[in-house]
């Protein structure tokens, strides 16, 4: 196989790939849906957090059709959501949530940001209008308000961005590896990364993933956020559905479901 043949059938491969792709976290993206029904979804979803007494919860949402994602994962974006004083362009204060996400750099896709959007920008490139919700324990969510206005939430973020990172370890980070690091901060009340992968590797069971080395080998190759360097044999990474099931093994929550666009709610297993 020459040269040129070798870059074709690599660019099939890549493509095949686009599953994974889509768990990494981007900001600013092109809505799939009409703006007047990701702001109705949007508001929606923060009435049913509100009504559950939320004052920080877990959110996600689902950025390409579940079919094409690997097994067992759900959603491609997660992040904290944190009941706060917004305050508007015109200079109003409002009250609603305030989103803590880590999203990817533009141009730079195996760097990582901090960014703290709303509810309508979470949504606005959502392929389905559905959201992930967890909602911990009274106790966890003070301690997570407080970790981030704080301003320690900073301390636990990797600019080293994996699609695949290893929660076990700190040497790459994604959007759900960050919102791990955030609870298990608030649970083991420590800003220390090594202490808080030590307890990560101790007690929390991450998603294998399911999907060929040789895919993964070439993703890595031609995808600067696709990388397996920091896996020992099989790859597993943080998705929504394991810090849910974890929350729910240790009790540390009260509510954790996907919550649909005509108002219905599916609890999701533990």
């Amino acid at each position: 196989m020459n040269i040129k043949h070798l870059m074709m059938f690599a660019g099939l491969v890549v493509t095949t790939m686009s599953p994974l792709a889509a768990a990494g976290s981007k900001a600013n993206q092109a809505p799939s849906h009409e703006p007047q029904q990701i702001v109705s979804f949007a508001k929606d979803v923060e009435k049913y957090a509100a009504a559950q007494g939320a004052r920080a919860f877990i959110i996600a949402r689902v950025g390409r059709p579940e079919k094409d994602l690997p097994k067992g994962i759900k959603f491609t974006h997660t992040a904290v959501a944190i009941y706060s004083d917004i305050t508007l362009d015109s200079g109003e204060v409002i009250q609603g949530y305030a989103i803590h996400n880590l999203y990817q750099k533009d141009g730079e896709l195996e760097k990582s940001q901090l960014i703290t959007d709303y509810p309508v920008d979470f949504f606005w490139g959502a392929y389905d209008l559905k959201a992930g919700i967890i909602i911990p324990t009274q106790e966890i969510q003070t301690r997570l308000i407080e970790l981030i206005s704080s301003g320690k939430d900073k301390l636990l973020h990797n600019e080293r961005y994996s699609v695949l990172s290893n929660p076990l370890n700190s040497q790459f980070q994604n959007c759900t590896e960050y919102t791990l690091d955030l609870l298990n901060a608030a649970i083991y009340q420590t800003t220390d990364v090594s202490k808080l992968k030590t307890n990560a590797s101790a007690y929390f069971t991450p998603q294998r993933v399911h999907t060929s080395g040789f895919k993964l080998m070439l993703g890595s190759i031609f995808q600067d956020d696709i990388t397996t360097k920091d896996h020992k044999g099989k790859v597993a990474t943080a998705t929504f559905t394991t810090i849910a099931k974890y929350l729910n093994q240790y009790d540390l929550v009260t509510s954790m479901v996907t919550y649909y666009s005509d108002g219905t709610t599916q609890a999701i297993d533990g």
